[in-house]
């Protein structure tokens, strides 16, 4: 297989999905509560089996995955999209504890997870987050009564500035820390389960002093409020007021957490542009559909070159977006060293093209496009967003442009 051509199984795959998504998730998603998650469509996910292979799959099938639901149903789509986000650094990077506890609710769509980056001074320079992880102070262990350790000397003690404090411990304990701070702009957020959280453990570090930790929604000191955004399911913020962590909470290393951030949006930056390229087949084909039936100046729709032209232009886009989504899925199922390139431009391109696929399809609709409920009002207003979050579209350019000047000097 290539990543310009699908075998007859996947594109067979990609059809039913879209059936699923229509018969039986659209109209769990018509029962849902706007900004609030939709646990019975969550649950659906689940009992089909998508949520399970959310981990078992690549980075093309997650592809597949986005693009065939966003068709037919974004909601799901999206639904699916936050488990897999908020679940897939516990997958790749959990302890088989973590694992075991949280990544069977995932797939079978009790639990909900969600990816807590953002904060509001940290939006697309995620380096520059400011959540704290602070250690508690050591606590001194209790004298102990044997000979040996009372014939042990004393430690001397410095008379310099105090020491940072060190991470507090039982002996062979873990190390505990105390989150301060907030997030902002958190998908699924404050109704999630749990969070994959990720904090400032070595203040003035950049990238390389972050953690990440796992923070199942019942800590105590873990409060958050719903935001009032243009999305159909809950965005909110976080605030941490001394959240206790320890080292059995995190993700991966303490201080190479960035690399569990980088790692995870590899995977799904991709995918968000199979998500948009979803979305502009879909306005693609409402629009092929309105143009060729809608009467005008003695003909169809379609007969006007203008108008012809313009489709030819919609669907020329859409398809280049949907091989460049394809290709940097390949690329990382194949563990080539491009993905973070590739990655990005797919969801530049993708995202971008999205956005003038659907605009164009509104345009050519007319005003009953911009009506509640009418398919090309609900992906106009779906189709902003993609643009921003998982790295906006200039943070992608910046990503590319580091890329193409790394590969030229190192030659």
């Amino acid at each position: 297989m290539t990543a310009f051509s699908l075998e007859p199984a996947q594109l067979a795959w990609c059809a039913e999905l879209r059936t699923l998504a229509a018969e039986r998730l659209r109209p769990l998603a018509d029962k849902g509560e706007p900004g609030r998650v939709n646990r019975a469509l969550v649950a659906e996910l689940g009992s089909l089996g998508l949520l399970g292979r959310l981990f078992t799959s690549g980075a093309l099938d997650l592809c597949l995955m986005r693009e065939s639901l966003a068709y037919a149903c974004t909601e799901a789509e999206t639904a699916l999209a936050l488990q897999g986000l908020g679940a897939h650094p516990v997958h790749a990077y959990g302890t088989r504890e973590q694992r075991a506890r949280w990544l069977p609710r995932v797939a079978d769509g009790t639990a909900i997870a969600a990816f807590a980056l953002s904060e509001p001074g940290a939006g697309s320079d995620a380096a520059a987050l400011e959540l704290r992880a602070e250690p508690e102070a050591r606590t001194e262990p209790e004298a102990r009564t044997e000979p040996e350790a009372r014939a042990e000397p004393e430690s001397p003690r410095s008379e310099g500035p105090p020491a940072a404090p060190a991470l507090a411990a039982a002996p062979d304990g873990p190390a505990r820390w105390r989150l301060t701070g907030g997030k902002c702009w958190i998908s699924n957020a404050p109704e999630a389960d749990f969070y994959t959280v990720f904090a400032r453990t070595t203040p003035g570090a950049g990238a390389r002093g972050v953690t990440a930790f796992l923070v199942p929604a019942d800590r105590p000191g873990l409060t958050g409020r719903g935001l009032d955004m243009l999305s159909p399911h809950p965005i909110g913020a976080l605030d941490f007021d001394a959240v206790p962590v320890t080292s059995d909470d995190v993700l991966g290393e303490a201080d190479r957490g960035f690399r569990v951030a980088m790692g995870t949006l590899n995977l799904f930056r991709p995918s968000v542009g199979a998500f948009a390229v979803g979305m502009a087949q879909a306005a693609l084909d409402a629009t092929l559909a309105h143009t060729a039936g809608r009467d005008a100046f003695g003909g169809k729709l379609k007969d006007l070159q203008a108008v012809a032209h313009q489709v030819a232009e919609m669907a020329l886009r859409t398809e280049a977006a949907r091989l460049m989504v394809h290709a940097a899925a390949s690329a990382y199922d194949a563990d080539a060293p491009e993905v973070p390139r590739r990655s990005a431009m797919a969801k530049l391109l993708a995202t971008e093209t999205a956005q003038y696929v659907v605009d164009a399809a509104v345009q050519l609709h007319g005003a009953g496009a911009l009506q509640r409920g009418h398919l090309l009002e609900h992906l106009y207003r779906e189709v902003r967003a993609p643009r921003i979050y998982e790295g906006a579209s200039e943070v992608q350019r910046g990503v590319i442009a580091k890329e193409l000047y790394a590969r030229q000097e190192a030659r």
